[in-house]
């Protein structure tokens, strides 16, 4: 049987005093703290302690971090998903952009060559954009955004940077129809640069080739001679490249070779075409003729009142002109000499 002590002295005030004990562990600390301080005993001690908190530290910090890691990887997953939309969306937008460059920089390139042909042609030049193209195989036409308010006309010539193209087969207001060159119901004449041969060159429907069927089996031509516009019919002016000659074929039986040619015009590709004014030659010698018309009206009373008058006058004048200006190379009578006859 246990039995309580009956000492009832407090607990507190038992072993030595309060104060002398924290005086001396006071001591023992700023004594080890100067150790410390001076000779670096406690760097050891210190480690071994590090070293035996850190999976303490590890254990403690693990949730923190597990639900740092879990809330990272889906706010990276959410955020590289919406990054790697506006990444796809700017690379559409560039393609697209360097798409339209592209087309930019050739349409560049042949509005230059256009420019650049348009320098040597004779005449005042449009160039115009062809906006829709026939969709019958069996008829090549085009239609251009320029109308009789820019000052087309029926069978205008039409070139590109490389020949001609074709003509001008119906204007409207706004716009016009061109039929090209390859269009089976076209004709153009032409002659061989190199010896001047003269032949048509008809369409054989197909935008790659021409046709001459009227140049004999004795003709001479060959295969990559230049043909050019003659100019005899009164639309297309002389001198303008139209095709090479692809293909001759001599039969001696027949009485017509089989010559082909290429339009050197790039038909199938052009975008933009040159409209061709032609200065015609009577704008040159219209100011020359303008002053004859008040000589006419002049000499028509002169008229009037000589077919009263003796006819027999007038042709005395001429020779008396001619009398006074003698021709060139002679010498001219003495004054006295008409007189004396």
């Amino acid at each position: 049987m246990v039995t309580l002590s009956s000492d009832s002295r407090n607990i507190i005030g038992r072993g030595p005093p309060l104060g002398a004990g924290l005086f001396f562990l006071g001591l023992v600390s700023v004594g080890i703290m100067m150790l410390d301080q001076r000779s670096n005993y406690l760097d050891t001690v210190r480690q071994w302690l590090g070293a035996a908190a850190a999976p303490v530290y590890a254990v403690v910090q693990t949730p923190g971090q597990a639900w740092e890691w879990l809330t990272g990887s889906f706010a990276d997953r959410t955020r590289l998903r919406t990054e790697n939309a506006e990444l796809s969306e700017q690379l559409r937008e560039a393609r697209v952009k360097l798409l339209q460059f592209d087309s930019l920089r050739e349409e560049n390139v042949r509005l230059r060559a256009v420019r650049e042909a348009s320098a040597g042609v004779g005449g005042r030049t449009m160039i115009a954009e062809i906006m829709r193209v026939d969709v019958d195989p069996f008829r090549h036409r085009v239609r251009i955004n320029k109308g009789s308010d820019d000052g087309v006309f029926k069978n205008q010539p039409v070139l590109d940077a490389f020949g001609i193209v074709g003509q001008v087969v119906q204007v409207d207001k706004y716009s016009s129809t061109i039929i090209l060159i390859s269009d089976s119901g076209h004709a153009i004449p032409v002659q061989v640069n190199r010896n001047g041969i003269r032949s048509i060159a008809v369409g054989a429907g197909d935008l790659g080739k021409l046709s001459l069927p009227y140049l004999t089996v004795e003709s001479d031509v060959k295969t990559g001679d230049l043909l050019v516009s003659s100019g005899l019919d009164g639309i297309f002016p002389a001198g303008y490249p139209v095709a090479t000659v692809s293909k001759v074929e001599r039969n001696p039986a027949d009485t017509f070779a089989l010559v082909e040619a290429k339009p050197l015009a790039q038909l199938d590709r052009d975008r933009e075409v040159l409209l061709l004014w032609a200065d015609p030659p009577s704008q040159v010698e219209a100011p020359a003729a303008k002053p004859a018309k008040p000589a006419a009206t002049e000499s028509k009373p002169a008229a009037e009142t000589s077919s009263a008058t003796p006819a027999p006058a007038t042709p005395s004048a001429a020779p008396r002109e001619a009398a006074e200006t003698p021709p060139p190379g002679t010498q001219p009578l003495p004054q006295s000499q008409p007189p004396q006859d």
